[in-house]
């Protein structure tokens, strides 16, 4: 098994060839040195060193972040991320241990989709996130301001003089804007009928209980009619992974080396389903070196050879298997 700190440096050269080897390294690693996992996978009767395939590494149930310190070896966390969650809802925490690894990390995966974030003007839409600490998001999207290195990249509200003085900007100095928020307030902002056809939309999902919930199909119609564009862009990640996927308007999610999403049987979280087939989606972050790199989301998908999408959520009633299973102390 390799070392953890040589992984970690390696983590931008994961290729398809190597991806294999440094997933069984990590999980090797994160089996013995993460008491979470350790403990989950001891009850779940887990022979570690009789696993030789990724298919058969167990995923941690994400729920396990709410309640538990999920991290590995013994170290001073430098922030602590929280989940968005809703009004007295137990949050999700990620302990992360290095926040300038955190940004490398983000911004070599923004920039292998959209090139160098010096060629933006970044404005951000993000009004619940900015109200509470501790967000992953703003904090990655402040990062992008900063190596943005432009002073007209900022956080906005509803201020549409201001959204269009930055098209404008952006158009003079010749750089591409970057519009990024949460789903309920661009679909607000749309609803102006600013021209942005010029510019990348990129929502983040989340309509937090402030509209109806609505396909991503829908939300995307609503916005291309509403910001006169023929494309809307989209950003999967949560507070519990260091790494993210991006959709560049077509409907389908792509990830960086170092992450795969998998799709599991929505009744045997055990088992996956074929491609094409709608089931829960399981994520490998390798950018999870100090956490768990296997994360068993509530989310819904489907993967095809040309990505994956993001279908929906599970609610309570369609929880099955490991999610239902708690630490025995």
């Amino acid at each position: 098994m390799q070392s953890i700190n040589s992984i970690e440096k390696r983590i931008p050269k994961i290729s398809d060839k190597n991806f294999k080897n440094c997933s069984l390294d990590v999980f090797k690693y994160q089996a013995k040195f993460n008491k979470v996992y350790n403990s989950y996978l001891t009850n779940l009767n887990v022979e570690i060193a009789a696993i030789k395939e990724i298919d058969e590494i167990p995923f941690l149930p994400i729920e396990f972040f709410k309640n538990e310190i999920v991290k590995c070896d013994n170290w001073q966390e430098e922030t602590v991320f929280h989940s968005s969650g809703t009004t007295g809802q137990q949050k999700s925490r990620h302990f992360i241990k290095d926040l300038g690894f955190y940004h490398r990390n983000t911004k070599l995966i923004f920039e292998s989709f959209y090139g160098p974030l010096n060629d933006h003007i970044i404005v951000a839409l993000l009004p619940s996130y900015l109200d509470q600490s501790n967000s992953s998001l703003v904090s990655m999207v402040s990062h992008f301001m900063d190596q943005s290195e432009c002073r007209e990249s900022t956080f906005i509200s509803k201020d549409i003089n201001l959204l269009e003085q930055k098209t404008e900007k952006a158009l003079k100095l010749k750089k591409k804007l970057l519009l990024i928020g949460i789903s309920h307030a661009l679909l607000d902002l749309s609803e102006f009928g600013v021209d942005l056809s010029e510019a990348i939309i990129m929502e983040t999902g989340g309509m937090k209980g402030k509209r109806l919930d609505i396909t991503r199909g829908d939300l995307h119609k609503l916005l291309c009619e509403g910001f006169n564009t023929s494309r809307i862009h989209s950003e999967y990640g949560m507070s519990e992974l260091m790494s993210q996927a991006y959709s560049l308007g077509e409907g389908m999610f792509r990830t960086s080396n170092w992450m795969k999403v998998m799709i599991r049987d929505s009744y045997d979280p055990f088992s996956y389903v074929k491609s094409g087939k709608t089931g829960g989606i399981n994520v490998i972050d390798l950018a999870n070196i100090h956490s768990c790199s296997f994360i068993e989301t509530k989310d819904l998908g489907r993967e095809t050879d040309s990505g994956f999408e993001v279908l929906g959520r599970f609610d309570n009633s369609d929880v099955r298997g490991c999610n239902l299973m708690v630490l025995q102390r």
